[in-house]
């Protein structure tokens, strides 16, 4: 039962005004910084296999908060393109105002499925999509292999990326991802079984983390991947 704790990177000077898609250089500002210290300090009790991220500057910066006073190879942050931004390619840099007055806009936002973004190097949400659920599936199996099927592992990453890993999740169809909030700096956190995903915490900006603990031998439900029948405890 590998455990996947996603969390989006904090605050920017861009975030919300501005897509700023894979500009570089974009760094978190004075509240982002904040909200990591805050996160990394939360997450501490939670024992991780690995730290992941983004290449960005901001995610990095983001889990670095995380991977700091863990030890081995939790202590270290790996990159993997996979888990970047959207390319939002001629739309990266430019105002979400301006941008909401675009035709593609409307697509992104009822039929995302559809989406390519313009420009040479604009990607489609749905290729976005793939590329990172792939990423997901490959940690995973790397994950369980290395440090057995109960361990858990942080990967860093993008609004819509985030929201399209969970739709994978929850069996949705991509046109109902815009549906999923994941604000800056929250966690998400979703156990793969072999027979369904579990979608534990959604866009948690706060609160304990003694759920995300692992129990005693003794107290470990089986793993087969079934659903408590009226909730569970």
């Amino acid at each position: 039962m590998t455990t996947l704790l996603l969390v989006r990177h904090g605050l920017t000077a861009m975030t919300g005004p501005v897509l700023a898609g894979w500009t570089p250089g974009v760094d978190l500002d004075e509240r982002g910084r904040a909200q990591v210290r805050d996160l990394g300090a939360r997450l501490a009790p939670v024992p991780v296999a690995a730290v992941v991220s983004s290449p960005l500057d901001r995610c990095v910066r983001t889990a670095e908060a995380v991977a700091a006073g863990r030890p081995g190879t939790a202590g270290k942050v790996e990159l993997d393109e996979r888990f970047g931004e959207v390319r939002y390619g001629d739309w990266t840099g430019r105002p979400l105002k301006e941008l909401a007055e675009e035709p593609l806009w409307k697509v992104v936002q009822a039929h995302p499925s559809a989406a390519r973004f313009p420009g040479e190097d604009g990607e489609a949400l749905a290729d976005a999509a793939h590329r990172a659920v792939t990423a997901v599936r490959d940690w995973n199996a790397r994950i369980a292999a290395e440090h057995g099927k109960d361990a858990a592992y942080v990967v860093c990453s993008h609004g819509d990326i985030i929201k399209a890993i969970v739709a994978d999740a929850m069996g949705l169809h991509l046109d109902q991802f815009q549906r999923i909030q994941v604000a800056p700096a929250s966690l998400t956190v979703i156990r793969y079984t072999e027979l369904r995903p579990f979608l534990s915490r959604l866009n948690d900006i706060g609160g304990n983390v003694q759920d995300l603990l692992p129990p005693p031998p003794e107290e470990k439900d089986g793993d087969d991947g079934d659903a408590a029948i009226g909730g569970g405890a």
